[in-house]
C-alpha cells in the first residue's frame, strides 16, 4: 500500500531523532562503501532558479527514493516556499512504491537532522545557547534539530527579514528565550553553537572567522549554489572540519573549495560524518550540501516510524 506522508506526519522530536539515527547509519554505510549516493541532476533556468532530481538506494533498509524539487529564490517575496518537491519511496525487494512524501518538508527535516547529527558529534554536551543566521524554513528545522540533541534554552537570531516572526515561533513552539540581534556579529558572539541557514548566493562571507568563539561548533547549511559562502573560509584552517562526504564537499561546498584554493586546508583535513569522530576540544565546523542518500534515509525512517510506532501506516 502506498501512503502519503505530509508535514504533520514528519513533526515531533521522536520522529526527528529517528531521522537523525537513520542518517547516522546511512553515513556510516556511505563512508564504508556499503552504499553510494549518486550526484543530483541540476538544471538552472533563470537567475538562481533550479530544477533538481536525485535518486539513491539504501541497501541496509531495503529502500530507494527519487526526489524532484525546485528552488525559486523569489518565492518568499511572493508568500510561497523557497522549495517545492516530491519524494517517492520504494521497496527494493518488490519494487513497490511504499510512500509519497512532501518533498519540501522532507528536505527541511533531513537538512536540520544532518545538522543535528553533526551537533551531536561535535558540540559541547552542555551547550545551551544557539545563534541562528536566517529565519526561513531551514532555520526552523535547524533550531528543532539542535534542540533535540542539546539542552538549548536560549536562541539568538539575525535575519534581514522575518526575524521577529521567527522569534515568536521559537518561543511558542520550543519555549526558548529568544533575542533578535541587530547584526550577525552580535548574534554569533560567544555562542557555543552557531547555525547559518540563509539563501545567499554570494561568495562574500556572512560570518567572519574572528566572530566565532573558540571551541564553538558551527553548522553551515545554507547557500544557493556551489560558490555560495556563509562562513569565512579562514575559520576552517584551525577548525575540525566535518562534511557529509569528501567528494561531495569538493564539488559543492563553497567554503571548502575556497579554503583549499587558498591553501588553508588539504583534502585530508575533511572528516566525513560516517567516520567515527573522536571527541576533541577546539572549534568545529560542519558544512553540509545535501545528498540523495539523506532523502532516502529520512524517508525510510519516517515511514517506519509511522508504521511501527504510531500505527498510522
Amino acid at each position: 500500500m502506498t501512503v502519503m506522508i505530509g508535514a504533520a506526519d514528519m513533526a515531533g522530536t521522536d520522529r526527528l531523532l529517528a531521522v537523525i539515527d537513520a542518517l547516522s547509519d546511512a553515513f556510516t554505510d556511505l563512508a564504508s562503501g556499503r552504499t553510494v549516493s549518486p550526484s543530483r541532476t541540476v538544471i538552472d533556468h533563470g537567475p538562481a532558479r533550479q530544477l533538481l532530481a536525485g535518486a539513491a538506494v539504501w541497501e541496509r533498509r531495503g529502500v530507494g527514493s527519487v526526489k524532484i524539487a525546485t528552488i525559486t529564490p523569489d518565492n518568499p517575496g511572493r508568500g510561497l516556499p523557497l522549495i517545492h518537491g516530491t519524494v517517492v519511496l520504494t521497496d527494493l525487494e518488490t519494487g513497490q512504491i511504499t510512500a509519497v512524501l512532501d518533498g519540501a518538508e522532507l528536505t527541511a527535516v533531513r537538512t536540520g537532522a544532518v545538522a543535528g547529527l553533526a551537533t551531536r558529534l561535535c558540540a559541547p554536551a552542555d551547550a545551551d545557547e544557539l545563534a541562528i543566521i536566517g529565519a526561513g524554513v531551514q532555520a526552523r528545522a535547524a533550531v528543532r534539530a539542535v534542540s533535540a540533541v542539546r539542552p538549548i534554552r536560549s536562541v539568538r537570531v539575525f535575519s534581514r527579514g522575518r526575524a521577529e516572526t521567527f522569534a515568536d515561533w521559537v518561543r511558542t513552539t520550543l519555549g526558548h528565550r529568544v533575542t533578535v540581534c541587530d547584526s550577525i556579529k552580535s548574534a554569533v558572539a560567544d555562542a557555543p553553537i552557531v547555525c547559518t541557514a540563509t539563501s545567499t548566493g554570494d561568495s562574500t562571507p556572512l560570518v567572519m572567522a574572528d566572530w566565532v568563539a573558540p571551541g564553538a561548533h558551527v553548522n553551515v547549511i545554507g547557500g544557493t549554489d556551489e560558490n555560495a559562502i556563509e562562513l569565512d573560509p579562514a575559520l576552517l584552517a584551525d577548525a575540525f572540519v566535518l562534511v557529509e562526504q569528501r567528494a561531495a564537499a569538493l564539488e559543492d561546498c563553497g567554503e571548502v573549495r575556497a579554503a583549499l584554493t587558498r591553501g588553508l586546508i588539504t583534502e585530508n583535513d575533511l572528516h566525513e560524518l560516517g567516520t567515527p569522530v573522536r571527541p576533541r576540544t577546539g572549534t568545529s565546523v560542519f558544512r553540509g550540501v545535501g545528498m540523495a542518500i539523506e532523502d532516502t534515509a529520512a524517508a525510510a525512517a519516517l515511514h517506519d516510524f509511522g508504521r511501527e510506532c504510531s500505527g498510522r501506516f
